[in-house]
């Protein structure tokens, strides 16, 4: 069976509930919790599992258009909608459910754009969510790969690579916050050892009015190893790719509030 994972921003477990009896007629399983805002603990990473089960076919988010307006909360589930798309792939379907106000994806973190807003008074929610259930996947058009991981004792940590071809080097920058160590290693979990190749640390950088801090190697990354880095604090934007010698480069840039 098919199933839902529903994350409420809003307490409000009667509304929850009715919500999960909407599906049951359409054949749709769901199950879901109150989100935590602390980021401190790092709580957003708590339903990860859950949303990669294969058979969780559609994540919801619940709550007001107020809501999603908090930078705290917002950090927070884009951290783990990059995780379920590094895993899952992006297409698949994020739901905004709001209970109130309006909301234009545009407006959402990089990673929660191509989400589906829609109320939670539609009379046709039910069907709808069976349509984005079963909707064909499509192949991410992302350049680039970026994960994210993070747990009390390991800390946070961002894992980025190219898709295809390959990054002479690599670099990330934080526009807030510090990166405090980095690695290279194979693609999909943190490396135990690692050797870096002309590491470099606390390069400024600015794009726009935005200033950042970087690190960088120039370890040759390929589709099959990725330049990790532990970052403390919750910046609003990173930017990473290829590291370059030169005064100007092409750069990734992921808005995470």
């Amino acid at each position: 069976m098919k199933k839902v994972w529903l994350s409420s921003l809003v307490k409000a477990e009667d509304v929850v509930k009715k919500l999960i009896g909407q599906l049951k007629p359409y054949g749709l399983g769901a199950n879901g919790h109150f989100w935590e805002d602390d980021l401190e603990k790092m709580a957003w990473i708590g339903p990860r599992q859950e949303l990669l089960d294969a058979d969780t076919s559609l994540w919801g988010i619940l709550g007001s258009a107020d809501d999603f307006q908090e930078p705290s909360v917002r950090y927070g589930l884009s951290l783990l909608a990059t995780t379920l798309q590094a895993q899952k792939g992006h297409a698949f379907p994020i739901l905004v459910l709001l209970t109130e106000g309006n909301l234009e994806p545009e407006a959402l973190p990089t990673s929660l754009r191509d989400a589906q807003v829609m109320s939670l008074s539609d009379q046709g929610l039910g069907a709808k969510l069976v349509a984005m259930v079963h909707r064909p996947g499509t192949k991410s058009q992302a350049e680039y790969r970026l994960d994210v991981y993070g747990n009390a004792q390991i800390g946070q940590w961002f894992e980025v690579g190219p898709v295809k071809g390959a990054w002479s080097g690599a670099m990330f920058g934080v526009s807030e916050g510090a990166i405090t160590f980095q690695a290279v290693g194979p693609k999909g979990s943190l490396p135990s050892q690692s050797t870096l190749n002309y590491p470099m640390q606390g390069l400024k950088m600015a794009l726009g009015d935005r200033e950042f801090t970087a690190w960088a190697v120039k370890n040759q990354i390929k589709p099959a190893s990725s330049y990790f880095v532990k970052v403390e604090g919750h910046p609003a934007v990173i930017l990473f790719g290829s590291f370059s010698d030169e005064d100007e480069t092409d750069v990734f840039v992921v808005d995470l509030k």
